[in-house]
């Protein structure tokens, strides 16, 4: 029951990404008085579909597919369906061309994923069985604010492998060329480089839930999450404000609980001198990561892969070999630009037919770049996917390229174009954005960080959302 009293608001959630989002519904949940800002005309953050291209082509401006959107506790705790939102599952989960014109791919079932892999098949197996078997006993470790778990020997079968460096647990596990770069193109996610330790936890997670989950596309476009997370809002009595630009925390309405969808760097403009010295001094220390230069394409027909299983995927990792991939990603670490980068790209229009006029087609591409960087990759993308798709750029109608500078200005999260709210490495995985058993806490009363940059870190999944308004509702 709401507890207002002389307070316009319970709790007041600025930003309504999806971790904003999670926030809102939550302490609306627990009957919370509570409003929604948005400084953009439309709700989402990440999650927003746009015509960017030619009329008829709807592309995701940042995030396209979701196996953390349909795999998180709190989002599939909510009755998203009712309010429109339908998950598309490709039969492959993602796909990666190699040199010699064919694919490996990670299929739902860990046997078919094993049978391509040769003579890495049973090396493959005898490793992702047990973890995938075992992730209901340590996702709430693994998305939470803490690796915290009562199942303590699963969490160490897990932990072992994932604080191992990508390239050495690569190696180690598999022989060939097929699997260590199905590794790698999962590891390429961490957006470090993949001698770096942890980076196999971002490879272990992605295959996790490749298999237990799948790698699913929003039917309609990213925006369905965003729209379907906001009806539901409203229909627990949330009001939701857009187009509201917050530059200050006075300018908010009295509130019991103020919930932020926003970086420590934003967090040091809106509470001005209201941060003790200590605490200010550790947010002008928060590390933000490389950046991404990001590409969304219309197409005169699908991408023309050497490899046909490609056709069976929304998602394609696009780099080679593990050693090409490393060596992309360990460039953009020092400050370089890959002429071979890694790149991320998806293909919804294959399995969603709203996003693409008839018989057309759109495709969704970025690759990692110094933070801040300003150098057009335009080039090197379609270099990179014309080398496994010969004819590539003979298909291309129209393309939309965001730099940088461009996708902070989309969604001010995105310092330096970083899409995952600060480097997600060992010195700041569950310590983001501050050593604390409540990182979400400021020190300003009821006030509470709530993006990515606190725990569980980047992704659509609402846990860090969850998680700090789970630790706001504690002191009410």
């Amino acid at each position: 029951m709401s507890k207002t009293g002389a307070y316009e608001y319970d709790a007041v959630v600025v930003g309504a990404g999806p971790n904003g989002l999670a926030a809102a519904i939550t302490v609306a949940q627990a009957g919370c008085k509570t409003l929604l800002i948005e400084a953009k005309e439309t709700i989402g953050g990440g999650m927003r579909t746009a015509e960017l291209t030619l009329p008829g082509f709807r592309h995701d401006i940042c995030s396209a597919i979701h196996p953390l959107g349909v795999a998180s506790p709190f989002l599939r705790s909510l009755p998203l369906a009712d309010y429109g939102l339908e998950w598309i599952q490709p039969p492959l989960s993602f796909g990666h061309p190699l040199e010699d014109g064919t694919a490996v791919w990670l299929h739902p079932s860990i046997t078919e994923t094993a049978a391509q892999l040769g003579e890495d098949g049973h090396a493959y197996t005898r490793f992702m069985q047990p973890l995938v078997d075992e992730w209901e006993k340590i996702e709430k470790a693994v998305l939470g604010p803490l690796p915290i778990s009562p199942h303590l020997l699963a969490l160490a079968r897990f932990g072992l492998a994932a604080l191992q460096p990508a390239t050495f647990l690569a190696k180690r596990l598999f022989k060939g060329e097929r699997g260590r770069a199905l590794f790698a193109g999962l590891a390429g996610h961490s957006i470090q480089p993949l001698d770096h330790p942890l980076t196999s936890a971002f490879a272990i997670v992605e295959g996790i839930l490749g298999h237990s989950a799948g790698w699913p596309l929003a039917r309609g476009g990213s925006q369905a999450i965003a729209d379907a997370l906001g009806a539901y809002f409203q229909s627990l009595g949330g009001e939701i404000v857009t187009g509201k630009l917050v530059q200050s925390l006075k300018e908010l309405p009295t509130r019991r609980l103020t919930l932020l969808d926003i970086t420590p760097r934003q967090l040091l403009v809106l509470a001005g001198n209201a941060l003790p010295p200590r605490y200010r001094r550790q947010m002008e220390g928060y590390r933000y990561g490389p950046g991404v230069f990001k590409i969304d394409y219309a197409l005169s027909e699908p991408i023309p892969w050497q490899a046909g299983e490609l056709a069976q995927t929304a998602t394609v990792h696009v780099g080679g070999s593990l050693e090409e991939i490393a060596a992309a990603e360990k460039a953009v670490w020092r400050g370089e630009h890959s002429q071979k980068p890694f790149v991320l790209l998806a293909q919804q229009s294959l399995f969603d037919a709203s996003r693409a006029p008839q018989a057309k087609h759109t495709a969704w591409a970025y690759c990692h770049v110094p933070n801040g960087s300003t150098q057009d990759m335009t080039g090197a993308i379609e270099g990179q996917i014309e080398r496994f798709a010969p004819g590539f750029r003979d298909c291309i109608l129209e393309r939309s390229t965001l730099a940088c500078a461009e996708l902070q200005a989309y969604n001010p999260n995105y310092i330096g174009g970083d899409i995952n709210g600060g480097v997600q490495d060992w010195r700041q995985t569950w310590t983001r954005p501050t050593p604390s058993l409540t990182p979400y806490a400021t020190p300003i009363p009821g006030v509470y960080l709530c993006s990515s940059s606190t725990p569980p870190g980047g992704g659509v999944h609402g846990m860090c959302g969850y998680h700090a308004a789970k630790a706001a509702l504690k002191t009410l």
